[in-house]
């Protein structure tokens, strides 16, 4: 059974654990433990914080820790709960997954009597999620994608709850902003928030293996931003240093992929402009050097917003996005 060791629902500053019985090769008797945090003072809204979903995006993990330290209970209206890291045995290796090859943001909503990444999954949905109004999920593209630094949404059914996730990830101040789709399949965190009706805020904060100053700012910056507009936090948001241009990458085309594996070779920069039918990669043959390599073509026109960061590429990788221009009128 998965617990906390702190209370939720007190108030004032609290640092603890969540912990997840297990057996291992060295222990009969053992925990996982991950960090977890609340601070809370008054009646407002309650707003939840996640980091590191996966292990190799430590843009959320190294933002969610900073606000956890930072926050004092006299800056708040309300409740931040924070879990700086749910995926710590993969953080600790640097990996996306973690060792045993579950990928935790496939293992939503749960199940209390499944393997561990759904034990865990089932606590954050049951616990963590419907506790709150705001639900914050903190990504990059991890090793293998380099992503313009962008705060993200899914598109919404709802007119009101998209209009609150609209505000929520302008809020962030991003230059740009991506309306998604995910291709890999079900059992999103941020997709079980939003079956819950929450506010949901997401980002991808750059990537490729390494982080920059500049992102670590523009993740804590933008964190007590959204936490501001929704008035958890006192005070009032940092304004916009410039209007945002808001992307939509909601068709499958919009997502190029490898055709073959081999040794990827992009032709195209993010923010680049492209057309339909334009090379946007090769890949090349490390087997066959007499062979010329296979041209990859966008399907669609737009903006590049994912470029992939790892040469070597298996048949099916994503290597490209391509996002659409919108305004940010066209969300309503």
């Amino acid at each position: 059974m998965v617990a906390a060791t702190i209370e939720l629902d007190r108030p004032g500053k609290h640092i603890g654990q969540l912990r997840l019985p297990r057996v291992t090769n060295t222990s009969g008797w053992s925990n996982l433990t991950l960090p977890l945090g609340v601070v809370a003072n008054g009646d407002g809204p309650t707003a939840l914080v996640i980091g590191g979903v996966h292990g190799d995006e430590p843009e959320g993990q190294v933002a969610a820790l900073n606000l956890l330290r930072a926050l004092r209970p006299a800056d708040l209206t309300g409740r931040v709960v924070i879990a700086p890291c749910l995926s710590i045995t993969a953080s600790q290796r640097y990996t996306r997954l973690w060792p045993t090859g579950a990928n935790l943001n496939r293992s939503f909503p749960g199940s209390p009597d499944g393997t561990l990444d759904e034990q865990l999954a089932d606590y954050v949905t049951r616990e963590l999620i419907a506790a709150a109004d705001i639900v914050v999920d903190i990504h990059s593209g991890g090793r293998s994608g380099l992503c313009l630094p962008w705060s993200e949404m899914h598109w919404v059914d709802d007119p009101r709850q998209r209009a609150a996730m609209v505000k929520g990830m302008l809020a962030w101040g991003t230059d740009w902003c991506v309306v998604y789709i995910d291709i890999a399949g079900g059992g999103l965190l941020v997709g079980e928030a939003e079956r819950q009706g929450k506010i949901v805020v997401s980002t991808e904060l750059g990537g490729g293996g390494h982080v920059t100053a500049a992102i670590h700012r523009l993740a804590r910056r933008g964190l007590e931003n959204v936490l501001r507009t929704f008035g958890v936090l006192a005070g009032e948001p940092e304004p916009r240093a410039r209007e945002a241009r808001v992307m939509m990458a909601t068709e499958l085309d919009d997502y190029v992929l490898a055709p073959e594996s081999g040794l990827f070779e992009t032709l195209v920069d993010l923010g680049d402009d492209v057309e339909a039918g334009q090379p946007v990669g090769r890949i090349h043959f490390l087997e066959r050097p007499d062979r010329e390599p296979a041209t990859i073509l966008a399907d669609t026109s737009g903006v590049v917003c994912v470029v992939r960061a790892i040469a070597t590429t298996q048949q099916g990788d994503n290597v490209c996005v391509i996002g659409r221009e919108i305004s940010p009128e066209q969300l309503a």
